[in-house]
């Protein structure tokens, strides 16, 4: 049933898909689909735009028109929905993109056996398996006491001595913010700062706007945690520089 009442509306034009409105929305109405900020349904919209004040945009705004009517009882079983990725245990059948996995990297002399690759002279310095943020759980081993090292997905790309500079001695988590669902990126961060004891968080994002929602991200979970970590954004530029390096504060 539609009834005149308050609720968010969003500036498409404006919007760039950043997704830090997200996690301030607690009934979970706003993701991002397909680079833009979108309401999932109307009756998930409580109408009071706590999200407004996230968006560096400008781009939601709270307006009254005809409506459906708020449904706390629907409201519910969409944040179970969205949640259902929570720790779930490694497939008995060691499925490669979930099975849990730490190995040590190349040693120097290992390397020195290996036949020469042109585009990987110092070889791997990935210590563990799965890297994905949405598959790797809150209390894997190799999280534990970690350095962690966020990655935007196309950073690993643009930066070509990521390895050398950034992955060494850290455990990494990898993902994109503009395409996947900051909501659980969000809760997911606050349970891994929760339960794993970080050292400190290193966040590797590029120059383009969409990329700027994963640190904002990170702060969030951290926040929601109630932990003060370290923490450090990095970014990178599309030619693969960085640009700049900054203390940001939990």
């Amino acid at each position: 049933m539609k009834v005149k009442r308050r609720i968010v509306q969003i500036n498409e034009e404006l919007c760039d898909g950043c997704g830090i409105c997200v996690p301030a929305c607690a009934e979970g109405a706003i993701q991002v689909v397909e680079g833009k900020a979108r309401l999932m349904a109307e009756r998930y919209c409580d109408g009071l735009g706590a999200c407004l004040g996230e968006c560096p945009k400008g781009a939601l705004e709270v307006v009254e028109r005809e409506a459906e009517e708020f449904d706390e009882e629907a409201v519910e079983e969409h944040l179970k929905t969205v949640r259902t990725w929570e720790e779930q245990p490694a497939m008995a059948c060691g499925c490669p993109s979930s099975q849990i996995q730490s190995f040590e990297p190349g040693k120097s002399c290992e390397q020195a056996n290996q036949p020469h690759q042109q585009h990987s002279p110092m070889g791997s310095a990935l210590t563990h398996w799965p890297i994905q943020i949405r598959l790797v759980p809150p209390n894997a081993p190799f999280l534990k006491g970690a350095d962690l090292l966020v990655v935007a997905d196309c950073s690993a790309l643009a930066y070509p001595e990521i390895h050398r500079d950034f992955l060494e001695g850290r455990a990494v988590l990898m993902g994109c913010p503009k395409f996947d669902d900051a909501s659980l990126y969000v809760e997911r961060f606050k349970e891994i700062f929760e339960k794993a004891d970080v050292k400190s968080v290193t966040v590797l994002s590029m120059e383009v706007p969409c990329c700027q929602g994963l640190p904002m991200m990170v702060r969030k979970g951290m926040e929601l945690s109630s932990k003060s970590i370290p923490l450090e954004q990095v970014v990178i530029s599309t030619r693969g520089e960085v640009l700049r390096r900054a203390r940001l504060v939990a």
